[in-house]
């Protein structure tokens, strides 16, 4: 889940630099009584009290312990410590992998679960102080322009294929892995292993859109069929008619209800809300799968991979017409239609409010939520256990073009630094191939449901049980969830770069500056940081190198992004039928 209320953009790990590589030998470890009988016996016992169900059968689960229980044979008596934020997948594996591990390897696990800022931070203080204070981090991959650039990370394409080729299991199947396009480098070098992922799509009431009555008032208010919004004018259209129209005054069942929710409070999470792609769902920047090439989701323009300007005036697309559209919306549809509170709330706060049974859709939901939002009782959930909402590819905005990415997907994933002395470094790679094998991944996604691996994803459990989700397993099982992405390599330093967006977006949201001088502020902000990082020369050939400053109506006159202006903001108001969307979902469109 994103669930970040601490989350601290305060560090700079681009401006970090190693002093040592650190491969060093670990302490020396107490001598283990472990028995290679005991790791079988363990193996054989959680295989049929928990990993179960799985993709594999249980001979191959065993053989897949078999080959964990040998390779940890080096390290046994080791306590190896690692550390993710705190989310219920991540829980799981503290809670019950971990233990699993310790029993079946010998190797003792101490699994710690913080707020994510404080991930970071504890990664930026190792790195720094070159002390080894975890073996092993699950920290997300937007960090991967980040790590890719410095020289702390263990690229682990280089580690599965020299030092770490003995502790690399023949069952890992990383191309098994949906998001490991996400944790590659512009070297094409994968440096971080996927761990739990989840999107952000359009959540909606789908008994409230497929009641009779409801549809007939909003056909007659609007001239065209509710069904799931296509573009952001029919969004707003039905923000709108749930807000002040539904029922003549805005209430079901004689209950106040809202044709949106989001959250506005000055935070670190009001900054996730727009780097998580938001823009890009407006239609910034270009057409490119996972992120946009040249200018990405964040507006920051790449040659070959240096990032070269944010600002139009640079060939960015930070302050484009597109990004102050995008701006604008998010401000009005706050402040027009969603709860009063909503705009004091930040991201943990406003998370459960469609739970209650007032919100009609939600433009921006993270499907972390899903658990949350399926227990038996709640408003949203029938009384035989399914959703009465489902969720939906995201609306698009007026500036979008086809090939854009469509939202965000998170990636928290495993890390390896080089300070870590190898034999740690070794032992904490087997665990983090352990909870993501194929013998415990399929329980752990039905925990989580934070899918990393597409077996899963297609396993009979989860088709069996599809009804449950609300769409989720359809969104995974498509092609068209490859619009979803991370935050990609364009972005140098994401530490530093992050924290100016929620000052920025803040200011707007207060009415103290204008949605055009909030994006302005921003991309000469984000410039200035991208200025420091060419003089130091961060990240070698991919080091930022900006752009002379031309004036704008150069760029809006060269293909792709940034885009002039259009002359119509809203466009024609678009709607599909949920049942014919999930079909056109499947066929990749």
């Amino acid at each position: 889940m994103r669930h970040r209320a601490g989350r601290s953009a305060t560090v700079a790990l681009a401006a970090l630099v190693l002093v040592a590589a650190g491969c060093s030998q670990g302490a020396e470890r107490p001598a283990s009584d472990f028995r290679e009988a005991d790791g079988k016996a363990a193996a054989q016992r959680w295989v049929s009290e928990e990993f179960t169900p799985s993709t594999l059968s249980r001979d191959q689960q065993l053989a897949e312990m078999d080959w964990f229980i040998k390779a940890a044979a080096p390290y046994r008596g080791m306590q190896i410590n690692v550390v993710s934020e705190t989310i219920t997948t991540h829980e799981y594996e503290s809670r019950q992998l971990a233990k699993a591990f310790t029993e079946i390897t010998g190797i003792r696990i101490k699994h710690d679960l913080i707020q994510e800022g404080d991930v970071v931070e504890k990664l930026q203080t190792q790195i720094q102080g070159d002390q080894n204070i975890y073996d092993a981090y699950v920290n997300d991959s937007d960090l991967i322009g980040t790590h890719s650039r410095g020289d702390y990370v263990v690229p682990l394409s280089d580690y599965m294929a020299g030092e770490g080729k003995n502790v690399t299991s023949p069952t890992l199947d990383l191309n098994d892995f949906i998001g490991i396009s996400f944790t590659t480098g512009p070297d094409k070098k994968i440096y971080q292993l996927p761990d739990q992922q989840f999107a952000n799509l359009y959540w909606f009431r789908y008994d409230w859109f497929t009641d009779p009555d409801i549809k007939r008032q909003f056909k007659d208010a609007y001239g065209y069929d509710l069904g799931v919004p296509v573009n952001w004018a029919a969004y707003e259209d039905i923000a709108d008619f749930f807000t002040s129209k539904v029922n003549g005054n805005g209430t079901i069942d004689g209950k106040k209800v809202y044709g949106h929710m989001d959250y506005g409070r000055k935070d670190p999470s009001l900054g996730w809300r727009f780097t998580d792609a938001w823009l890009s769902m407006a239609g910034n920047g270009d057409p490119g799968i996972p992120n946009g090439l040249p200018v990405d989701e964040w507006g920051i323009r790449v040659d070959n991979c240096r990032p070269v300007g944010s600002s139009v005036t640079r060939g960015g697309d930070v302050n484009g017409p597109a990004s102050v559209y995008a701006l604008t919306k998010y401000v009005d549809w706050l402040k027009k239609y969603a709860p009063r509170e909503a705009a004091g709330m930040n991201f943990s706060e406003a998370g459960p409010v469609p739970a209650q049974g007032n919100i009609a859709q939600q433009v921006f939901w993270y499907t972390s939520f899903t658990a949350d939002m399926t227990k038996p009782g709640l408003p949203v959930v029938n009384s035989d256990g399914t959703p009465k909402w489902r969720i939906a590819p995201s609306p698009h905005g007026a500036y979008w073009k086809e090939g854009n990415k469509l939202g965000y997907q998170d990636a928290g994933s495993w890390t390896l630094l080089k300070n870590t002395p190898q034999d740690r470094r070794a032992a904490a790679w087997l665990y983090a191939q352990f909870v993501t094998s194929k013998t415990v991944s399929l329980k752990k996604s039905i925990v989580g449901l934070t899918f990393i691996r597409d077996s899963d994803i297609r396993s009979d459990y989860f088709a069996d049980n599809a009804k449950k989700y609300g769409g989720l397993i359809e969104f995974y099982g498509s092609p068209a969830r490859v619009q979803w992405t991370p935050t990609g390599t364009n972005v140098p330093d994401y530490p530093r770069l992050a924290q100016l967006w929620w000052q920025n977006v803040a200011t707007a949201v207060t009415g103290e500056t204008t949605p055009q001088q909030s994006m302005d502020n921003l991309a000469k902000q984000q410039d200035d940081i991208l200025s420091r990082l060419e003089r130091r020369g961060y990240g070698g050939s991919c080091a930022p190198k900006l752009n002379p400053e031309r004036p704008a109506q150069y760029w809006y006159d060269q293909p792709g992004a940034p885009a002039p202006k259009l002359a119509d903001e809203r466009g024609k108001p678009e709607t599909l039928d949920y049942d014919k969307l999930v079909a056109t979902w499947k066929q990749g469109n």
